[in-house]
């Protein structure tokens, strides 16, 4: 019971949180959470992350654009260029192992993380 909805309902309230503060889909803290607590594989952790920011994504648009803050000019050609190389890239997960996407997913947040910390406001 409390593997298959708290934790997911926990972890789900955590991301959902980030998303919505930070922008980032709650991925950064899905996936690990995925794989840590849940013994979810990297693949599974990955695309189950990712149907859970769709309806995650679509709940802070709402709040966002009602809030005057999202820019739709600068929206249509970014979500072209991410839908498009997502569609092709999803297609690579299949050909990497679980080890070399969780090097990978830790080496972008890492180099992410220091990106922020270090550049001015």
């Amino acid at each position: 019971m409390i593997q298959s909805i708290v934790i997911p309902l926990l972890i789900g309230s955590v991301g959902g949180l980030i998303a919505a503060l930070c922008g980032v889909g709650g991925g950064v803290v899905m996936v690990p959470a995925f794989v840590v607590l849940l013994g979810v594989d990297q693949k599974t952790a990955i695309a189950t992350s990712l149907a859970v920011i769709a309806p995650t994504a679509i709940m802070t648009i709402l709040k966002h654009q009602g809030n005057g803050l999202v820019n739709w000019q600068l929206f249509l050609p970014t979500a072209i260029g991410a839908c498009l190389f997502a569609y092709f890239a999803a297609d690579w997960v299949k050909s990497l192992s679980n080890e070399t996407l969780t090097r990978l997913f830790g080496g972008v947040m890492i180099a992410i993380g220091c990106y922020m910390l270090m550049r001015k406001a």
